[in-house]
């Protein structure tokens, strides 16, 4: 077998649920000898897709150096090696310090993506973020931790901006967050929590930016709770109607339809 032949390979887990994993993703826990994973993060039940003997590490309590030695001596080993993010590995993954050792080893990698919390949460509660003249953006982002903002982004600036929202890792700072979100969208703007999206314990509880700190509080939300706020957020929860877009409309051609224009 090639050096090429066998990558390390990234795996986007998706949100919690095992059949939200992609075909992809599914295959190359199927082939894998190990498979790294995030622990913490990843539902356990996933894990059921790997084969009888596949070894499996739990990096939750490793550091950068001893993530990267697993990946790198299991494939200088022959396994096949896979290295299993929660939800899409590109958002807040810690993917590109990993690819950076891996380069520095010349050691080859590739990654299948997967389904982001942003996405399943708005399939939880039917959500369209992008609605027809009402809003046509989404901002992922998170509040200042351990981890500090980078100028310009910080949730003030961004919200400012009154697009779709989706708030990751930013539970524990709901004081803030209902501050900024209060004077941007308005006190009563509905924000919806997503506890374990997707997960069997999944947990949808509404509130308002003025009582987001509050109702975090009662219902003992810190963890792996999404926000989703915005315009297209307030006009599910509030049942408005919007502009239609103008893709299906009758009147509306494109290269794949003629309108009612266009004889």
């Amino acid at each position: 077998m090639k050096a090429s032949d066998n990558p390390v390979i990234f795996v986007g887990a998706g949100p919690g649920d095992p059949g939200l994993v992609t075909v992809a993703g599914k295959e190359a826990l199927e082939q894998a000898d190990l498979v790294v994973t995030a622990g913490s993060l990843v539902n356990p039940e996933i894990l059921a897709y790997k084969k009888e003997g596949c070894l499996v590490i739990d990096s939750a309590p490793l550091n950068l150096t001893e993530i990267t030695d697993h990946l790198i001596n299991g494939r200088e080993a022959g396994r096949r090696v896979v290295r299993l993010h929660t939800g899409d590995p590109s958002v807040y993954g810690a993917i590109y310090e990993q690819f950076l050792i891996l380069a520095e080893r010349k050691v080859p990698y590739r990654v299948i993506p997967g389904v982001s919390a942003a996405m399943a949460g708005a399939a939880a509660l039917g959500l369209e973020y992008t609605l027809p003249e009402v809003t046509q953006s989404l901002i992922i982002t998170r509040v200042q931790g351990r981890t500090p903002m980078p100028k310009g982004e910080d949730l003030e600036s961004l919200a400012a901006h009154r697009a779709s929202m989706a708030l990751y890792l930013s539970a524990a700072e709901g004081g803030e967050v209902g501050r900024v979100l209060s004077a941007a969208y308005g006190p009563e703007a509905p924000v919806a929590l997503l506890y374990r999206v997707s997960w069997k314990d999944q947990r949808i509880v509404w509130t308002t930016a003025a009582h987001l700190a509050k109702t975090l509080k009662e219902e003992k939300l810190v963890r792996h709770t999404l926000m989703l706020t915005g315009p297209a957020v307030a006009a599910l929860k509030n049942r408005e109607n919007a502009p239609k877009s103008r893709l299906y409309a009758k009147e509306f051609s494109h290269a794949h339809r003629k309108g009612e224009s266009d004889g």
